[in-house]
């Protein structure tokens, strides 16, 4: 997913859109070096180095990667397990010109 992340936040970097992220690998130290080396630069959360973390727990995640699409209210007009990027890009498609119309 990470190449996918990174051209929708070069894509959308004047919009209103953000990636946020959640990471449960046991090593965080590893962890800190794959986003180096994969170059993610949008804010992202250690949830503790296991499945069952508090965020995934509060969140219901049960597989990975889980993915969510938050519209500019908070409310997830979009839930996947597993990646389908077309469908991802477009919700984002569809929220980015309902926020431009609401403007």
């Amino acid at each position: 997913m990470y190449p996918h992340e990174r051209s929708l936040v070069k894509t959308h970097a004047d919009k209103p859109f953000v990636i946020l992220g959640v990471n449960s690998d046991n090593d965080r130290k590893d962890l800190k070096k794959v986003m180096e080396k994969e170059e993610i630069t949008w804010r992202s959360w250690w949830d503790g180095g296991n499945t069952s973390g508090l965020i995934a727990s509060k969140w219901n995640v049960r597989g990975w990667p889980t993915l969510y699409i938050l519209d500019g209210n908070g409310v997830i007009r979009y839930k996947s397990v597993g990646a389908n990027e077309k469908q991802m890009d477009d919700t984002i498609e569809k929220l980015l010109k309902e926020a431009e119309k609401s403007e």
